[in-house]
């Protein structure tokens, strides 16, 4: 098959690669729901690709979107202190979220690859990518807490609010950045897959990083949210507030799940027993 037919059906699982959520639902898992009318994918997602070799990163653009695969087993070395992450999270055995999440990331390796060719040749960009590489460029240019509000800023007044049950007819899915950005409508998971991913192209390390379900006292309703950790602080991107306030302000929150990635495989987290 060649790379042009290989990335066209590619961008096909782009679109197909939804996963059950827990935002304001807790809902069973549903199939993936069809498609948005009227979008193209060969149009929203037309990338041509010449040869293998546009497949590959560019060590040298720093556009660390994803893991592309899990890495060498190290020596044995003595256990680590825990990294507890937001709210208090530690690491936890891998389980079914685990799973769920780890299942979007061929999808969002795949956007990845999409990106790499918009930043080497912007008549190669789908529009969607371009939005959303334009956020990612601007928030590089910033560092620290200004980096993290450039994101939550930009990615909120992109994407306008809507239900999955408006939108899909299930009771919630997850989407990659790139087909949120092409409907340009999501819900709680989606902003926070959308700015997870934007803040790693940015530059955060990986374990800076977390996707959090949590539970919002204050509306009695699961939530979704971005974590990223600058100077030793958590700070939560949250798609109701511009604001950026640290996991030790938001009392209101309590977290579920955790997602994170350590080693090129996501984990779960799972909060401190209180």
């Amino acid at each position: 098959m060649s790379a042009f037919l290989q990335a066209r059906a590619a961008a096909r699982v782009v679109a197909l690669m939804t996963i059950v959520g827990l935002c304001a639902s807790g809902t069973a898992a549903q199939p993936a729901p069809p498609l948005p009318s009227g979008l193209d994918l060969d149009l929203q997602l037309n990338v041509r690709l010449d040869g293998p070799a546009n497949l590959q990163a560019d060590p040298q653009t720093n556009m660390q979107f994803a893991a592309l695969g899990p890495v060498e087993a190290a020596a044995p070395s003595a256990p680590a202190a825990p990294d507890h992450g937001p709210f208090g999270t530690i690491a936890a055995h891998n389980g079914a979220m685990s799973a769920k999440w780890r299942g979007l990331q061929p999808a969002i390796q795949l956007e990845a690859r999409i990106l790499e060719l918009c930043r080497s040749d912007r008549t190669l960009c789908p529009p969607a990518a371009a939005r959303f590489l334009a956020i990612v460029e601007t928030a590089r240019n910033r560092s620290g807490r200004a980096r993290i509000g450039e994101i939550n800023r930009a990615i909120n007044l992109a994407i306008r609010p809507a239900s999955d049950a408006a939108r899909y007819q299930v009771a919630d899915v997850w989407t990659t950045p790139l087909m949120t950005f092409a409907t340009g409508t999501g819900d709680c998971e989606d902003y926070a897959i959308a700015k997870y991913v934007a803040l790693r192209g940015a530059g955060l390390a990986p374990e800076d990083l977390r996707i959090v379900i949590l539970r919002d006292a204050s509306i009695n309703q699961d939530h979704a949210v971005t974590a990223a950790r600058v100077d030793g602080e958590w700070l939560i991107l949250d798609n109701r507030h511009m604001i950026l306030l640290t996991d030790s302000e938001s009392a209101n929150m309590t977290p579920l799940v955790a997602l994170d990635h350590q080693d090129g495989v996501r984990n779960a987290t799972a909060a401190t027993p209180s």
